[in-house]
């Protein structure tokens, strides 16, 4: 009878040139707070992984604006994780006509939030009216889908093809 709706929403960030380890400093000081704390807080922190971690809240909050129609006052981050990406491989030349190899760090940053306005549960009933189709003949087809169409199946194994031959 009842159905859950959903109240949280994402935004993904991917290869961003810094260290996971660098990153998962800042996400720690503001999982679990509300946006505008997080806001206020990543924009006083003096380290470079704010800015990027900044664009993915901004992002989540415009997300879950979008798609759940939620204010920013009501939103909280409900998840933030990082996780290492592949690293940017690069050759430095050395002396001799050698190379050395450079691998610079990237990482993978989601951050999602949840509304904590919305009720968790949501009847089935209006779910199931707001997902019916909106022309008029909902109960006739199109005339182009009432035509029978028969397709031949064509196997080259049982018909003597190419494998036939020995």
């Amino acid at each position: 009878m009842f159905e859950k709706k959903q109240t949280d929403v994402y935004a993904l960030g991917q290869h961003i040139a810094m260290s996971a380890h660098k990153a998962r400093r800042v996400i720690d000081q503001i999982r679990g707070r509300s946006y505008e704390e997080t806001l206020m807080i990543l924009e006083l922190m003096p380290y470079r992984a704010c800015y990027p971690i900044f664009k993915l809240v901004y992002s989540a909050a415009a997300n879950a604006s979008y798609i759940l129609g939620s204010n920013e006052a009501n939103l909280i981050i409900s998840k933030a994780e990082v996780n290492e990406g592949t690293p940017a491989k690069k050759l430095k030349p050395r002396a001799r006509g050698r190379s050395y190899p450079i691998k610079r760090p990237t990482c993978h940053i989601t951050i999602t939030v949840k509304d904590m306005s919305l009720p968790e549960y949501v009847r089935k009933n209006f779910l199931e009216w707001s997902k019916k189709p909106k022309w008029k003949n909902k109960s006739k087809k199109p005339k182009w889908k009432n035509k029978y169409t028969d397709a031949t199946y064509h196997d080259m194994y049982s018909n003597g093809g190419v494998w036939d031959k020995k």
